[in-house]
């Protein structure tokens, strides 16, 4: 008897004391193609060419994250990641909300990172107590960023101490 439907055929398939059922399509081995299994999907960049990185703690998500930035951010990311790993030795990563936080285990988080189309935002949660206080201001008086632009000439001494400062400060805690 001939199937006329076009609906896709199964076929049990027999394994040692189970039944799997496949497509019939499958086993011909005439299926699209399709990524293996654990392989991660190109992350999405939302508007201003942010990366969409799943929400996670340590410090994979957030070198997913910088892997991701678009252009000449991914380099000044995985810059700006290491100075803050050799200025505080300690300090946890996260992703949330799009964006790699940096904190100190127990005290909440000190700093994050943001893309824009022309430019990569990091915040420092308390900058307003930093000294000198980053350069540009927040709606939240304790909030002041930093921006950092293609080509910029980055004074990492200076960025290394605002780090270590906010660092050393009570952290923000979501």
């Amino acid at each position: 008897m001939t199937d006329t439907s076009n609906e896709p055929r199964t076929v049990a398939q027999k394994k040692p004391g189970k039944t799997v059922k496949k497509k019939a399509k499958e086993l011909s081995g005439k299926s699209p193609a399709r990524k293996p299994q654990g392989t991660p999907a190109e992350p999405k960049l939302l508007s201003g060419g942010n990366p969409q990185i799943a929400k996670a703690d340590g410090d994979a998500p957030v070198q997913a994250y910088i892997a991701a930035m678009p252009g000449w951010k991914s380099e000044a990311g995985r810059r700006l990641d290491a100075l803050i790993a050799r200025t505080v030795p300690d300090v946890r990563k996260a992703v949330k909300w799009n964006s790699p936080l940096y904190g100190i285990e127990g005290q909440g988080f000190f700093l994050g990172v943001h893309c824009f189309d022309k430019y990569i935002k990091v915040a420092f949660f308390h900058g307003a107590s930093l000294h000198p206080m980053p350069p540009v201001e927040s709606k939240d008086k304790n909030t002041r960023y930093f921006h950092i632009h293609e080509n910029d000439a980055i004074n990492e001494e200076e960025l290394a101490a605002w780090i270590r400062q906010a660092a050393a400060l009570p952290g923000w805690v979501p």
